[in-house]
């Protein structure tokens, strides 16, 4: 009997993919870490990505069409549950309700020129955020020349005595650019991926074929099973994300990523990727 010569280039493909992800994903490890959040080549307005997922349609994790605002099948399904007038039906439809995640694009302080990384993460710390930057003691701390620092620390499991461990975050008082280092910022300016050559967008007909074979088990094909998520499970990544401290004192509109031809100056370089004058 051969090899199956077709199995064996989708679990290579399967591989090659799960590693792009992690090289372009980044997760809080045990104790403390500082970051910078940086502008989005993608989106020059807004640094924050709103990506829609499912979790819970059978062994893989899709990219939901709400993302884009956008008819998704798995969604007009949960509402469809949701107004049977039965609780059972509620209760899946509640659960087929996709998960937001929020990714930012960062560097990781100490390890810049590792280049831009997302982090990604669940409501908690995205209100956290947002709240701070509503805040005009604070304001934009994204901004990419009086920005501030963010330092995460988090607390494993068994530190949090709890199942999801802990993550708490604290902006840092100075205000400084992101980096004044012209190799770090090459990597900034020009050397950003977009955040959907991560996460692929699943088509209408990928999500109803999934949610068929979800609904049918003993039809779903397991062999090729995506255990790559969006960084965990959104869910019980949430519960982790208990930010015990704040700091003392849509659609997307992505389009391509503008190239600055030489970087010399941040000041310049940031002005030319956002066309400021």
């Amino acid at each position: 009997m051969g090899i199956d010569l077709n199995a064996i280039r989708n679990r290579l493909k399967s591989l090659q993919t799960t590693t792009t992800k992690r090289n372009y994903l980044w997760k809080p490890e045990p104790g403390s870490t500082r970051i910078r959040i940086v502008p989005y080549a993608f989106n020059r307005d807004n640094p924050f990505i709103e990506l829609y997922f499912h979790y819970n349609v059978g062994k893989k994790s899709y990219l939901s069409q709400m993302s884009f605002g956008e008819s998704d099948p798995i969604v007009d399904f949960s509402e469809q549950l949701k107004q049977t007038g039965s609780k059972e039906d509620w209760i899946l439809g509640k659960k087929l309700e996709p998960t937001l995640r929020t990714f930012v694009p960062i560097i990781v302080r100490g390890k810049e020129k590792e280049g831009v990384k997302f982090w990604g993460f669940g409501k908690n710390i995205y209100q956290e955020l947002l709240a701070i930057i509503s805040d005009p003691d604070y304001g934009d701390i994204t901004d990419p020349m009086s920005g501030r620092d963010i330092e995460i620390e988090y607390m494993t499991p068994a530190e949090a005595g709890n199942t999801y461990g802990k993550t708490s975050i604290r902006v840092k008082p100075n205000q400084i650019p992101c980096t004044d280092d012209k190799d770090v910022l090459e990597l900034i300016v020009n050397g950003q991926t977009d955040i959907l050559e991560v996460y692929k967008k699943s088509s209408y007909d990928e999500l109803k074929t999934a949610l068929e074979k979800w609904l049918d088990p003993d039809s779903e094909d397991t062999d090729d099973a995506d255990t790559e998520t969006a960084t965990d499970n959104a869910s019980e990544t949430e519960k982790a994300e208990a930010v015990v401290e704040k700091p003392t004192a849509s659609e997307q509109g992505q389009t391509s990523a503008p190239k600055v031809n030489k970087v010399d100056d941040v000041t310049k370089a940031f002005d030319a990727l956002f066309n400021k004058k």
